[in-house]
């Protein structure tokens, strides 16, 4: 089996932050979140893995290379207009050949690995020795694909499925008006060689794209089975700046602390913190959990819980707290900084003056909150 990660996406939602940088590479717990997914994928088998990009293409290939840090086999396949996900199957497809494939969204975040559900897809496969259509009802046949669903409060936000008494997949919908399920697809599927077939045969949809939601269907109205699965644990979609930081909170909740660099004796340290090498923590109290890089310095300072701070960041005079920092970056004198999210080589300070005005200097797309 191979892998098709999607990593195209400009990431308008994640602005000013995706104006200099590949939305798939902001870090969650300091990992970007594309090596969740490589990492993923190699952990169930999976070690030739295609990465569809597209403007971001050279800032992701400069990120993961050849993917022999992860153990598997990188081919990067290049898509210069996001089309849909349809699309990336279409142009993935000399890399995929005739191979069972599994297609993983490269901003998606997922606490169940991939591991049983790509084993029950392979069980499935393997149950028959030729995949045929759905004769009958009842009928035992080969799935053609497999799809992970999610209930979800919004479904008018995702693509939609039904599914039929005999729990077979019926019907697909994307960003449906008035859903007739509140079953969501979360962005991981499996797929036989079939859904070339399919997304050869779809037409665009109104916004312009092939929907994988389409192809899924076209198997289904040509009697191919379609499988699906319910979600273990979370899903989040780190596209916004809000679902990054929940995602943030939960991979740190699931790490193990460890301190390798310097805490002087008039800090403190509470709970799961990770403290890289060559990071001071100097007049402060770091209270888990947190995870703060290498190089990273924390000077007369609270970092609360759920912070990632990136490597070379400088916390002066400053109290923060469930917010990631990205490297190089610097926050002084800051009373209080919560739910935030800070690029690059940025720098938030407050003056000594302490105006009673606000005096910004804001890019395209920025979203500031004051308290």
């Amino acid at each position: 089996m191979k892998g098709l990660i999607l990593s195209g996406g400009a990431g308008t939602r994640l602005r000013p932050i995706t104006h200099t940088s590949a939305k798939q590479l902001v870090p969650i717990a300091n990992k970007p979140i594309l090596f969740y997914g490589i990492e993923d994928m190699a952990a169930a088998g999976i070690t030739d893995i295609g990465i569809v990009t597209g403007q971001t293409a050279d800032e992701v290939e400069a990120a993961v290379g050849d993917g022999s840090r992860f153990g598997v086999n990188i081919t990067y396949i290049n898509q210069p207009d996001p089309l849909g996900l349809a699309h990336c199957v279409l142009i993935a497809a000399d890399f995929l050949g005739d191979d069972d494939f599994v297609m993983y969204l490269g901003d998606n975040m997922l606490e169940q690995n991939l591991s049983g559900f790509v084993d029950r897809f392979v069980d499935a496969q393997r149950s028959l020795s030729e995949p045929r259509l759905l004769d009958g009802p009842g009928d035992k046949a080969v799935p053609s694909a497999q799809i992970l669903l999610c209930p979800v409060p919004d479904p008018s936000r995702f693509g939609v499925a039904t599914i039929d008494a005999a729990g077979h997949v019926v019907d697909l919908v994307e960003k449906p008006a008035d859903p007739v399920s509140n079953l969501a697809l979360v962005g991981v599927y499996l797929f036989t060689s079939a859904i070339h077939d399919a997304v050869a045969a779809i037409e665009p949809s109104p916004r312009g794209e092939l929907e994988i939601t389409d192809a899924i269907q076209w198997l289904i109205d040509s009697g191919r089975v379609v499988s699906h699965e319910i979600l273990e644990g979370w899903w989040l979609d780190t596209g916004k700046k809000d679902p990054l930081l929940e995602s943030n909170r939960r991979v740190l909740e699931s790490l193990e602390g460890s301190v390798r660099g310097d805490v002087d004796e008039r800090s403190t340290i509470d709970g799961m913190v990770i403290i890289e090498q060559g990071a001071s923590i100097v007049n402060s109290h770091v209270r888990g959990p947190v995870v703060i890089g290498a190089d990273a310095r924390v000077e007369n300072s609270y970092v609360g819980p759920y912070t990632s701070l990136a490597d070379d960041c400088i916390i002066r005079d400053s109290e923060v707290e469930n917010s990631v920092v990205l490297e190089r970056s610097v926050i002084s004198g800051v009373p209080r900084l919560v739910d935030s999210l800070i690029g690059r080589d940025a720098k938030v300070e407050r003056s000594d003056l302490r105006p009673k005005a606000t005096r910004l200097m804001i890019g395209d797309d920025s979203s500031v909150g004051l308290v």
